[in-house]
């Protein structure tokens, strides 16, 4: 086993981790945004298309995460494992490119000034993504884009008139991932290899939950957290996970409540 090659993306992992740190300021700006959502009784909404997907359920619904996000995931853009034949990979990457899609899929919800979203694209370039954000923006909800900042710059849009996500970002979160995403270099082999923005989306993630937890609960609304029974023990660990879905139910119904009636 050539032990260099993990060792030089373990040590461009660390390279993230700084990247990240750097944006304490950031990320606690957009967990206030998050929090004054939550406690205004609103949802979060999390989008991502793609392998971007991974990111909204790392926010919810996982251990360690609460409810307050509303995860939208389109199957159609998302939905990677058969690869090929019906459902594949090509149908997906030719969609999440497809002008219109954004507005057919929040035309589902009744959204609201109080509402906050964080739009996930590593590159920052495709139609969907760039396209929910532009009409989150128009709704009057904040919006925060995770991209990765140098991949996002090397690449051009989709978008006819060249916009990318950061166009319609209040404020922008950077993974910290190179450009192309792939970190590793393997002797003999031309193309890199191990891809680093989902583990710079992570940490990005993690920090705002916990940041926006701290909020709730010095608020006085501390988040129901999903929590495994192996810490709370089996009857504990239900209690929360029923009171967490029943209060992401309550907030979703908000969503729908109005649907059409503007």
């Amino acid at each position: 086993m050539n032990m260099d090659v993990i060792q030089n993306y373990l040590d461009k992992c660390k390279g993230i981790i700084q990247v990240v740190e750097s944006q304490k300021e950031q990320i606690s700006e957009a967990a206030r945004w998050f929090a004054d959502t939550i406690l205004a009784g609103r949802m979060v909404h999390v989008f991502g298309s793609g392998h971007s997907r991974i990111m909204v359920e790392e926010m919810w619904p996982r251990y360690g995460s609460f409810p307050g996000f509303h995860p939208i995931v389109e199957l159609s853009l998302t939905f990677h494992n058969l690869v090929v034949g019906a459902n594949g990979q090509r149908q997906a990457m030719f969609l999440e490119n497809v002008s219109g899609l954004a507005s057919r899929i929040l035309r589902n919800f009744d959204l609201s000034g109080k509402d906050t979203a964080l739009v996930i694209s590593s590159s920052g370039s495709n139609v969907v993504p760039i396209e929910i954000a532009e009409l989150f923006q128009a709704e009057g909800i904040k919006v925060v884009a995770l991209i990765t900042r140098l991949h996002c710059d090397k690449s051009t849009s989709k978008r006819q008139d060249g916009k990318k996500l950061t166009d319609f970002a209040d404020l922008v979160l950077d993974t910290g991932a190179p450009v192309g995403d792939a970190m590793v270099y393997v002797p003999g082999l031309d193309t890199p290899v191990s891809p680093g923005s989902t583990v710079g989306g992570a940490l990005l993630i993690n920090s705002i939950k916990a940041q926006v937890a701290k909020l709730l609960t010095e608020a006085g609304q501390a988040p129901k957290v999903l929590t495994g029974s192996v810490l709370v023990g089996n009857e504990k660990a239900i209690e929360l996970f029923e009171s967490a879905y029943d209060e992401h139910a309550h907030r979703l119904a908000e969503l729908y409540r109005n649907v059409g009636k503007k």
